[in-house]
């Protein structure tokens, strides 16, 4: 896909943040508005489901332990595997990475060929660590202060805060995101302020889509 899109294509708006920024929240309040959503969590999962070919190749490199007895892959010994050696994690991205960009463009055409929205949703919550700005048009980055991600990932996910700070160690500290994105809410105070932003957001983007 282009960076620059034409005047009757929709915009597509990459949204990220860091892990427990509240990217999922405000995706929510834009869709309502009436942005539809491309998750790449959701297409990361479809990606690697039994018969596909990424699973058999992820077996391939990292054996039949990270599989359930079901034969479906078990997430959490993958991310084990990968998670403290960066060869083994470029290696799983090099084998799941093409082929959520390939569903991601298929998706988009979907929704063009429906009553084509003015703006889409790519929700990548790692856009900027592997790279992906070129498949959109313009950056939201969901924001949350480092110290409101732990507590909310302490509370969320019932682990310390010494688990979750390295949770955090493995993204781009997401202060680093700021100067890279086109819009930010900042998604620290309350649901109230947050739909405030996303509202004002929207009329913003509105006249970008218009502007093009």
């Amino acid at each position: 896909m282009e960076k620059k899109a034409n005047k009757d294509d929709p915009l597509i708006l990459g949204v990220t943040g860091g892990i427990a920024s509240g990217k999922s929240t405000v995706a929510e309040m834009l869709e309502n508005l009436g942005a539809p959503v491309i998750d790449f969590d959701r297409l990361a999962r479809e990606v690697v489901e039994p018969g596909q070919p990424a699973l058999k190749e992820i077996v391939s490199v990292f054996g039949q332990g990270i599989l359930k007895t079901d034969g479906t892959l078990d997430r959490k010994k993958l991310s084990k595997a990968v998670f403290s050696d960066p060869e083994k994690r470029k290696k799983l991205e090099s084998i799941i990475h093409p082929r959520i960009i390939e569903i991601f463009k298929k998706r988009v055409k979907n929704v063009l060929g429906k009553d084509a929205p003015s703006i889409i949703q790519a929700v990548i919550p790692l856009l900027f660590e592997v790279r992906l700005e070129h498949l959109v048009h313009k950056i939201l980055l969901v924001y949350a202060p480092r110290e409101t991600q732990i507590q909310r990932l302490i509370e969320r996910d019932g682990i310390s805060a010494e688990d979750a700070a390295k949770i955090l160690g493995a993204q781009l500290p997401i202060d680093e995101k700021l100067g890279r994105a086109d819009f930010v809410i900042r998604n620290e105070g309350s649901l109230e302020d947050t739909q405030r932003q996303v509202r004002e957001l929207w009329e913003e983007l509105q006249k970008v889509q218009n502007s093009k």
